[in-house]
């Protein structure tokens, strides 16, 4: 683009030095002075830029907030006022030259730089396109959507419930009263004496409960939270929570739909045991093992020598707890359970580190 003559920037429209009688004073003539000399030095610093680098130290030098241009507007304040709407007009009129002229450059520069790499770069348009990586699931999801494809092909439907959730939910319907010692065991994070961030998914077993009569059987999967951090132990981690209510359900049928759901999980062979303990909402309740499928049974460092692993627990629902959703206890009865997803996706993955599953490291990601 070639700037041509000043005639435009010196016609009396913008900065006349005779307007009906009107004459510039000397500061006046000075400043006028200054801003065509800057427009004629610009255009050429402009014009001599071979590079977008350097167009923009130009642009920077006469257009800045420290530049030569800020620096002629300061004697703004040495005109006299009815000068100052002349040269003002004048000031925008040089810059908006200035900046028509540096964007008419920069796309000269820009495509004189596109051209010059196209002749020293050899393209073989033969050659596959770069794609982008494609995500993949993440394994605690994996894990996940298998366990609930066994239990809905077990008859089991899905339900979910709030993370934040009332004392009563997560503990008190559950038979957990206020200073139970089962409290302790929970390490709960609490937002005040009412609401805590839910330590299981058992909440949902009670809501669900108080919503529908029996018969039910669900699966609640879920993310839960405890204070507790190693590398079997996560702040943050997902839980499934297993439970059936109808009349004449028997610790035999929790038996065998656990028995099923492992032979499909982890392989037909693996060994289940089921070993008594103590939940507070199940009576009477048992740890469920399995056959540890690092060593086969014979004993190793993961199983402590055993030949087993704990998996989840389950039991009989106890009466107290259909009691708080109104739940004929001599009419009905069920079986609940629960596991840790990341516990059984460790055993089925053989990952020694539960932290890994967090961290989002590409190369372990990569692996499922």
């Amino acid at each position: 683009m070639v700037f041509g003559t000043l005639r435009q920037v010196n016609d009396l429209r913008y900065c006349p030095v005779r307007t009906h009688g009107f004459r510039y004073s000397d500061s006046g003539r000075v400043m006028k002075a200054k801003l065509e000399e800057m427009l004629q030095v610009a255009q050429a610093a402009i014009e001599q830029a071979d590079c977008e680098s350097a167009l923009q130290d130009v642009r920077v030098r006469f257009l800045g907030k420290k530049g030569e241009m800020t620096a002629i507007m300061r004697g703004m304040g040495q005109l006299p006022p009815d000068e100052r709407p002349l040269v003002g007009a004048l000031a925008n009129e040089v810059k908006q030259q200035l900046e028509q002229i540096f964007d008419s450059r920069l796309e000269q520069v820009r495509h004189a730089d596109i051209e010059r790499r196209l002749e020293q770069e050899r393209l073989d348009v033969t050659l596959p396109g770069r794609r982008h990586p494609r995500g993949t699931k993440h394994p605690i999801t994996l894990v996940t959507e298998e366990i609930t494809e066994i239990f809905a092909s077990l008859g089991f439907g899905v339900e979910e419930g709030p993370e934040v959730e009332k004392d009563f939910y997560n503990f008190e319907a559950l038979n957990i009263p206020k200073d139970h010692p089962a409290r302790d065991m929970q390490d709960t994070f609490y937002v005040n004496d009412d609401v805590v961030l839910r330590t299981h998914t058992s909440p949902v077993q009670i809501r669900t409960m108080l919503r529908q009569a029996p018969p039910v059987r669900v699966i609640a999967p879920g993310t839960v939270y405890r204070r507790d951090s190693d590398i079997t132990h996560s702040p943050m981690f997902h839980q499934i929570e297993g439970f059936l209510v109808d009349r004449k359900v028997t610790f035999g049928d929790l038996k065998g739909i656990l028995t099923t759901f492992i032979n499909q999980f982890f392989g037909r062979g693996v060994g289940v045991r089921f070993r008594p303990s103590f939940f507070p909402f199940t009576e009477p309740s048992a740890e469920v093992d399995i056959q540890c499928v690092i060593c086969g049974g014979s004993g190793c460092r993961v199983c402590k020598n055993t030949g087993w692993l704990e998996i989840l627990g389950s039991g009989m629902i106890d009466p107290e707890v259909f009691k708080s959703v109104e739940y004929d206890p001599e009419v009905y009865s069920g079986f609940a359970f629960g596991m840790g997803i990341e516990r059984v996706a460790m055993l089925k993955y053989g990952v020694n580190d539960l932290r890994l599953f967090f961290e989002n490291d590409l190369r372990f990601l990569n692996q499922f």
